[in-house]
């Protein structure tokens, strides 16, 4: 099964554990793959690989699926994040478990110091202020250990994202507020209070993004937030009922200055300083 034909599948309900030749597996566990035999090209390429476990997940059916991450995967950042090419679906008795002491873990690659997080909904107007500042800086070059990355309303990918242990995150996003439309503002959410007044008991839509509740759910996840600061933009328009797409001009006017306040953090930040809140 690809990631395609997985994510029609609506119906399915995420596991905490399952049992491979007597031992738990759970999520961040390696397992070694073992494919059936007869399969495509993939599990050709793929079998004996040491992957870690991003998920599991069972189907309308009550089959469990264990989605993986190979370990010598260039784009393995990419499977964490939950995007096709580079998460791989097995059956349970398509895995083995392994002792971690008698495999070297991969090598640690330069540490990931800062996430930008460009969400919002681009079917409404001005809601999609943080997709279109995001889009612009994926065409800037970052230093090593800076990742721009446009969200929309994947709430649950962003909180997977929060989960990989970023020091410091920077999240833009229209941020109503008594300002007049367009103008940018920087604010450091208070993290407390967040993980502290929501926690995970609430259910949270994982298609209807806002920072707090994105927040909250990465933290019920289990995730170790760190810094986060959130450029908003006060929007002019979300549009009709119908909805709109495109940003009103007010707010277009305003997404370059929100680019260079966001290179301007990232640039503090690299070097030791922190723009939030004392």
């Amino acid at each position: 099964m690809n990631e395609w034909e997985w994510q029609l599948l609506e119906d399915k309900n995420v596991l905490e554990e399952v049992e491979v030749q007597g031992a738990r597996i759970r999520r961040g566990d390696r397992v070694r793959l073992r494919p059936h035999a007869g399969g495509d090209v993939f599990d050709l390429a793929l079998a004996g690989k040491i992957a870690i476990v991003e998920s599991l997940e069972q189907d309308y059916e009550g089959k469990t699926h264990v989605c993986v991450v190979v370990d010598d995967d260039p784009g393995k950042d990419i499977g964490m994040m939950r995007q096709p090419g580079h998460r791989f679906f097995f059956s349970v008795d398509e895995i083995e478990p392994i002792d971690p002491a008698q495999v070297e873990p991969p090598p640690v690659v330069a540490s990931k110091r800062i996430l930008i997080a460009g969400i919002g909904n681009i079917f409404l107007g001005d809601d999609g202020f943080g997709v279109e500042v995001a889009n612009r800086l994926l065409g800037h070059s970052f230093p090593q250990g800076v990742r721009v990355a446009d969200f929309g309303i994947r709430g649950f990918d962003l909180a997977y994202a929060l989960m990989e242990g970023y020091e410091s995150t920077i999240l833009i996003d229209a941020y109503p507020t008594n300002a007049s439309p367009g103008t940018i503002s920087l604010l450091e959410p208070d993290l407390n209070e967040l993980t502290t007044s929501g926690g995970s008991g609430g259910f949270v839509e994982p298609h209807a993004m806002n920072p707090a509740s994105v927040l909250r759910m990465a933290a019920g996840m289990g995730a170790q937030l760190k810094r986060v600061l959130l450029v908003g933009c006060a929007p002019a328009t979300l549009g009709p009922e119908e909805g709109q797409m495109g940003l009103s001009e007010t707010v277009t006017a305003s997404v370059d200055e929100a680019v260079k306040l966001v290179e301007s953090l990232v640039a503090k930040i690299l070097n030791g300083e922190w723009p939030g809140k004392e």
